[in-house]
C-alpha cells in the first residue's frame, strides 16, 4: 500500500478499472483530476499493488471545520481478482493511520447495508455504527 503524489499511467488504468466495480454511475476521475487530488491537501489518495499491478484504491478525505480536523475514508475498492486476500483491511489501515499523524481523532465512512463483507470489514476493523441520519441533497 503507498500514497500516490504523482499520477502515472498506472494509476489512471486503474481508475479506468476499478471505479466502475464500485459503481456502475459514476463517472471515472480524468487525469487531470487525479492530479487535483493528488496535490490537494485536502485528499490522500491510496493504491495497493499485487505482483506490481494495482488491486485497490481508497480515498482519505481530510478538512478543518470549525470543530476540529475531520476525516472521512471513501471510494474504497478492491479489484475483484484480488478480494478476500486482506488488501481492504490494509489500504483502511494505512487510512487510519495517516489521519492519526494528522491529528484526526475519529475516521467516519459509509457503507450500503448490502456491502456484506465491506461491512465486516470495517466492523473488525474497529469501525461502528454511529446514531445518526446520512442526508443528501441532489443538485443534478
Amino acid at each position: 500500500v503507498q500514497e500516490v503524489d504523482e499520477i502515472s499511467d498506472d494509476v489512471v488504468e486503474a481508475f479506468h478499472r476499478l471505479i466502475p466495480q464500485l459503481s456502475a454511475t459514476s463517472a471515472v476521475p480524468t487525469a487531470d483530476q487525479l492530479r487535483q487530488m493528488a496535490v490537494s491537501d485536502a485528499t490522500v489518495l491510496f493504491i495497493a499493488r499485487r505482483d506490481g499491478v494495482i488491486v485497490g484504491l481508497l480515498t482519505l478525505v481530510v478538512v478543518r471545520i470549525p470543530t476540529g480536523l475531520r476525516a472521512r475514508i471513501e471510494d474504497v475498492v478492491v479489484d475483484e481478482s484480488a478480494r478476500g486476500q486482506g488488501i481492504g483491511a490494509r489500504l483502511s489501515r494505512a487510512a487510519i493511520e495517516r489521519a492519526a499523524a494528522q491529528g484526526v481523532r475519529t475516521v467516519d465512512l459509509t457503507s450500503r447495508p448490502s456491502r456484506t463483507a465491506a461491512n465486516r470489514l470495517y466492523e473488525s476493523l474497529g469501525f461502528h455504527e454511529r446514531e445518526t441520519r446520512v442526508y443528501r441533497y441532489n443538485l443534478h
